[in-house]
């Protein structure tokens, strides 16, 4: 008969539960035998103003943390954002200016607030630029005597870049040891992270061993692949659901993943038990429609709430299985009546160019008053009932602008 688990060796199941790996479990182990409150470090860089349903696979796991009595050490990142993490990326990214970082910034803790536990004694709020921006040059060349060239070069992203010819700025290579001081200053016993942040994460135990500081424990989760299936969930890849969406919005973005995302989308975003979950992704068992709208469902109630979920499901449902039109169908204005359909399409927002807007004409994706429009030449009528729809979620009525 196998010894019953203690409370360490519970909650270490429960802590580990989907991660990708942890850097290593039997120091996890040890750091929750204490009994103590540990401190859970995660970087945000407020690179965009929106977080999306990527962050929130670790953002959940940062909950979970707090609900077994721990403290959240969310960390903004307004000063490694001046760089930008060269994670992932085959150029440098642009320099930000503090303004826009501010900006980005702003409504970063409320966005995070949809998952995490906003209570005083369960989360710390940090932003890095409290001691990356006091550090001088003595200090600069201490950091930088902590790691070596060739262990920054031995990235993956930095190899490929070399090798294509493509430059690899010295603040970049700076990078990993900026957000590893952050677990330094912080004490982090745990930094969690996406599979792309591992080198990151892991330069932070290091540093933290060079000051004499117990190592952070890194616990790295999947990361969560984009609506289109390919490309990880990225705001520069347009493939993004962001925790700001509107229900409806949300919703539908949801119910157009490929199925084959279902079984990660449920595992990493929802609390649905493990069990289930084979047979809600098994379209034997379960048609993927409706296991869609369960997924879709779950994820928008976590963001708002259970009726705002049930509602989005209805409206979906009303609009792409019964092809009616929403009930809260939206009036956008234009200056004048007619109006060439290329130019009226990018003014009401539904295309961010005038070549988007004929190409969406050509693909036969746009309808005016129920009439498939495919000659970006065509002039369209518009009196205030007129219903435009491009594309499979954007309608809206058209009126003239009022003089």
């Amino acid at each position: 008969m196998g010894q019953p688990q203690n409370d360490a060796d519970t909650a270490l199941d429960s802590l580990t539960q989907g991660a990708e790996a942890v850097y290593n479990r039997d120091d996890l182990k040890a750091k929750l035998a204490t009994g103590r409150k540990l401190r859970i470090k995660l970087g945000m860089d407020p690179t965009a103003p929106d977080i999306h349903l990527g962050h929130c696979v670790v953002l959940r796991k940062l909950r979970q943390f707090q609900d077994l009595g721990h403290t959240a050490v969310l960390i903004i990142g307004d000063y490694t954002a001046r760089v930008g993490d060269p994670t992932g990326r085959d150029a440098t990214r642009p320099i930000l200016d503090p303004d826009t970082i501010a900006h980005n910034a702003k409504t970063y803790l409320d966005q995070a607030g949809k998952v995490l536990d906003l209570s005083e004694d369960k989360l710390e709020v940090q932003h890095n630029s409290e001691w990356l921006g006091e550090i001088n040059l003595a200090g600069v060349l201490e950091l930088t005597a902590s790691a070596t060239v060739q262990q920054m070069l031995h990235r993956e992203n930095f190899k490929l870049r070399i090798k294509a010819g493509t430059e690899i700025m010295i603040s970049e290579l700076m990078y990993p040891l900026m957000q590893g001081y952050d677990s330094v200053a912080v004490k982090a016993d745990v930094e969690l992270g996406g599979t792309d942040q591992t080198f990151n994460n892991l330069i932070g135990r290091d540093l933290m061993a060079k000051h004499g500081i117990e190592k952070q424990v890194v616990l790295v989760m999947p990361v969560l692949p984009g609506l289109d299936g390919h490309d990880k969930m990225s705001k520069s890849k347009g493939n993004t659901v962001a925790v700001t969406d509107p229900p409806n919005e949300m919703f539908g973005k949801i119910m157009s993943i490929p199925d084959a995302l279902m079984p990660e989308y449920f595992k990493l975003l929802t609390t649905l038990p493990p069990e289930t979950l084979p047979a809600l992704t098994d379209p034997n068992q379960t048609h993927p429609r409706d296991a869609k709208d369960i997924l879709a469902r779950s994820i928008v109630e976590t963001m708002y709430d259970r009726d705002a979920a049930n509602t989005a499901s209805e409206e979906f449902r009303r609009r792409f299985t019964y092809h009616q039109l929403p009930t809260d169908l939206e009036t956008r204005t234009a200056p004048r009546s007619p109006m060439g359909i290329v130019a009226l399409i990018k003014h009401v927002g539904f295309a961010t160019s005038n070549s988007e807007a004929r190409r969406l004409v050509q693909q036969g994706g746009v309808t005016v008053a129920g009439e498939k429009i495919t000659d970006p030449q065509t002039d369209i009528a518009f009196d205030g009932q007129t219903v435009l729809k491009v594309g499979k979620r954007r309608v809206c009525k058209l009126a003239v602008e009022p003089s």
